[in-house]
C-alpha cells in the first residue's frame, strides 16, 4: 500500500494525540520531572538567520529539491519545573546537515554543504506548550555523537541551552560533552528514540520534553 503523504495537518494530528497521552502522565507525576540539562550552545549557532525560519528545515523556501538525509520529525512539550506549559515559549534547533556541515562561516570542513537544508528553525509553543520539528535524523561529525541543539527562551522561566541526542548512537559513549550530564536521570532525559510514526505515513517521530527551571 502506497504510504498517504505526510502533510501538516496529518503532522499536528499525530503530535496532538501522542502529546495528549503523554501529557496525563507529565500532571500527574510533575514532581518526580527532570530538569533538562545546560548543554554548550557550541560554535555554530546561526551568524545570520536564514530568510526561511519556519520549522520546516526540510524543504527551504524558494528550492525544490528537499534536503538529503532521512526525514524525521521531533516534537515535545516545553513545561516549567512543576509541570506546567510554557506558553508562547520560543524553540530554537539548529544541526549539521547529512554530510556533518553546518551552515556557519566557522565550519570550514572539507565535505559538501547542503544548501537544501535550512540548518535552524524557530517555533513558539501555544497553551499547551507543545512544539514540533520536521528536520533529518541527526548525523555524527568528528568528534561529537548525533545531536540536535535546542534553545528555548520565555518570559515566566530562565533560558535553556541544551542538546539532543540519538538514543542507541554508538557515538554517545565517545561524546565528551553528552558524558559530561553526570546524573543519570538527566542523560536519560535528553536521549531520543525514533520509531516509524503510521499516522506520519512511516516518517519516524521522536518525542522530547523540555523541562525548564522557573524564574
Amino acid at each position: 500500500m502506497r504510504a498517504r503523504p505526510l502533510t501538516r495537518r496529518r503532522l499536528l494530528a499525530s503530535t496532538a494525540a501522542s502529546l495528549a497521552a503523554a501529557g496525563s502522565a507529565v500532571g500527574a507525576g510533575a514532581s518526580a520531572l527532570v530538569l533538562t540539562p545546560r548543554q554548550s550552545r557550541g560554535p555554530f549557532y546561526p551568524a545570520e538567520y536564514p530568510l526561511d525560519q519556519d520549522n520546516d528545515l526540510v524543504h527551504v523556501e524558494g528550492r525544490s529539491v528537499p534536503a538529503q538525509g532521512e526525514v524525521v520529525v521531533v516534537h515535545g512539550r516545553v513545561l516549567d519545573e512543576r509541570g506546567r506549559p510554557a506558553v508562547h515559549s520560543r524553540v530554537e534547533i539548529w544541526q549539521c546537515d547529512v554530510n556533518g556541515r553546518y551552515h556557519h562561516p566557522r565550519d570550514r570542513r572539507n565535505a559538501p554543504l547542503d544548501e537544501n537544508f535550512q540548518g535552524w528553525g524557530r517555533f513558539e509553543t501555544a497553551s499547551d506548550g507543545r512544539y514540533w520539528f520536521r528536520t533529518i535524523r541527526p548525523v555524527p561529525y568528528p568528534g561529537r555523537a548525533p545531536h540536535i541543539h535546542f534553545a528555548v527562551s520565555g518570559p515566566d522561566f530562565e533560558p535553556l541551552v541544551t542538546q539532543m541526542y540519538v538514543d542507541g548512537a554508538p557515538e554517545n559513549e565517545r561524546d565528551r560533552l553528552f558524558r559530561s550530564i553526570r546524573d543519570p536521570r538527566q542523560r536519560e532525559s535528553v536521549l531520543v528514540r525514533f520509531a516509524a510514526d503510521s499516522d506520519l505515513g512511516g516518517v519516524p517521530a521522536g518525542a522530547f520534553d523540555i523541562v525548564l527551571r522557573n524564574a
